[in-house]
């Protein structure tokens, strides 16, 4: 199953992705789900298909007509590792870590789907990176290998906008990831079950004004999902909701000679093989 938030004119709305078409959950039954984190930590995925299947063509929307909102509004944690292209760790240039690099980021750091990250004023070392998001649809703690992925509903497109300068100014990279409305997510949450598992296998590439500048595979992960997921649950209690970000490969502007730092009038492009195509406009802090 494909999923979308979206803005309707009472507020928000969730809607099942049929092709070029959106069946809005709403208008086929009132007291449907409006957001997809609620969905997940309480009836499930089941629900959502079971309204849809009640859809006439009338409750139908052209997926392009829509106004998108994240997939999930509402995530508890945002975990993101850093490191986790062996190429990217080359052009930092960074030793490979033994274990997932983690930090976490805040909700009032991402955008949707179409809306505009925005560089601010303290910094021109505005950077993209490309990643895959494992959306989380279970509790789960001290998973396994053989367990780990029971746990993720679906995957969508994360860019994980950095301000450089500030993300080096001390070992610790929380300010470079945390700047308000630098990063965005979705716009398409697509089941684990449409993926190949882990979402292995998958191309990603991100482009700047159509110039591809990163280029790869998500096979080429030092920690995969499964392993990630193990690492995250020996600590870290998982929830319905939270979101796994994934890592960029290479290509990163920062390590571009001479860099190429995002601007205002950019669009900047997350593609993934299979899961969905983020797109962002840049504009200058007010």
């Amino acid at each position: 199953m494909k999923i979308v938030a979206f803005d309707r004119k009472d507020g928000p709305g969730l809607g099942v992705v049929e092709g070029e078409n959106v069946i809005d959950l709403t208008a086929v039954d009132a007291f449907a789900p409006r957001e997809l984190g609620a969905v997940l930590r309480g009836p499930g995925l089941k629900a959502l298909a079971t309204i849809a299947s009640r859809a006439t063509e009338a409750q139908r929307h052209k997926l392009s007509s829509l106004k998108l909102r994240m997939p999930v509004e509402t995530p508890g944690k945002i975990i993101c590792l850093g490191l986790n292209y062996i190429e990217h760790v080359n052009e930092g240039p960074y030793d490979r870590p033994d274990y997932p690099t983690l930090f976490m980021r805040g909700m009032t750091s991402l955008v949707a789907s179409g809306e505009a990250l925005v560089r601010p004023t303290t910094s021109e070392k505005f950077d993209y990176e490309a990643e895959l998001v494992a959306i989380i649809g279970k509790s789960a703690r001290h998973l396994t290998a053989e367990n780990a992925l029971d746990c993720v509903a679906g995957y969508a497109c994360f860019n994980d906008g950095s301000l450089r300068d500030f993300q080096r100014h001390t070992t610790q990279w929380t300010m470079g990831k945390n700047f308000d409305k630098s990063g965005s997510f979705g716009p398409i949450f697509v089941g684990a079950d449409e993926l190949p598992p882990g979402a292995s296998g998958l191309k990603i590439e991100c482009r700047v004004n159509g110039q591809v500048v990163q280029s790869d595979n998500t096979k080429n992960m030092s920690f995969n999902v499964i392993e990630t997921l193990v690492y995250v649950t020996k600590g870290i209690t998982l929830e319905p909701g939270d979101l796994l970000v994934m890592g960029t490969p290479s290509g990163v502007g920062h390590a571009r000679k001479p860099p190429l730092w995002m601007k205002a009038g950019d669009t900047v492009e997350v593609e993934i093989e299979k899961v969905g195509l983020l797109s962002n406009p840049i504009v200058d802090e007010a």
